[in-house]
């Protein structure tokens, strides 16, 4: 299972930031605030000194309502998304430390020999003898298929490849000499270590914007909450 790990100490940290750049505006928090869970942020932005919230609907109107939260589908947010949610521009930089920490689990791995495929199509062949990781996270989930052969992810704080194609649940990554625990966690994108603006690399590849990768990641995943 692929899992939104979200931050709450980041979040609160972002909502003040958001405020304190552009005033008590409004938030965007369209598409479940965008993947990270419209009632617990349009909590923190109120909070934080916020106005209002953009939401997609009545259903979301009258959601917030209940939590004595007005919120407005039409007024124009503007409050810096990037801020609020800890989010890399398209270089990679990040203003805050990012809310959201996409991260799957380590659920086998094998050796590999030069010359072997991987995945569908084996259109990955190993260069050289190596190790790989099979990792939950799939296009199910969001992890789009672009990646495959192209993108990495984080475990025990280095940097692996992704290689061959993404499947509906899972990918393969390239471990090489590493020693990898079975359950052993493989963050996507997020938290604080070096796949932290991963998401600017995701956006490179597959010419989506930042916010659509985090969106859809977030509204297809296991989604739960850390310090």
């Amino acid at each position: 299972m692929l899992r939104s790990a979200i931050s709450r100490s980041a979040l609160e940290t972002g909502a003040a930031a958001a405020v304190a750049e552009g005033g008590a505006g409004i938030a965007d928090l369209r598409r479940d605030a965008w993947g990270h869970g419209l009632v617990d942020v349009a909590r923190a932005v109120v909070s934080a000194g916020a106005r209002s919230v953009r939401v997609d609907g009545e259903a979301e109107l009258s959601l917030l309502r209940s939590e004595g939260i007005e919120a407005t589908c039409t007024e124009a947010p503007g409050l810096d998304p990037r801020l609020l949610y800890g989010l890399p521009d398209r270089n990679g930089v990040l203003t805050g430390t990012p809310v959201m920490r996409v991260v799957g689990r380590v659920l086998s791995t094998k050796d590999i020999a030069a010359g072997g495929g991987v995945s569908y199509g084996y259109i990955h062949r190993a260069p050289e003898d190596s190790r790989l990781a099979l990792v939950t996270g799939g296009y199910a989930q969001g992890v789009v298929r672009a990646l495959g052969s192209r993108a990495s992810v984080e475990i025990d704080g280095l940097v692996h490849p992704i290689v061959g194609r993404i499947a509906m649940d899972v990918c393969v990554v390239d471990i090489g000499t590493a020693d990898v625990a079975l359950g052993a966690e493989a963050t996507y994108f997020g938290g604080r270590g070096p796949q932290a603006a991963g998401l600017a690399e995701w956006a490179r590849i597959t010419g989506m914007s930042i916010g659509e990768l985090v969106a859809v990641v977030g509204q297809r995943t296991e989604r739960v909450w850390e310090a």
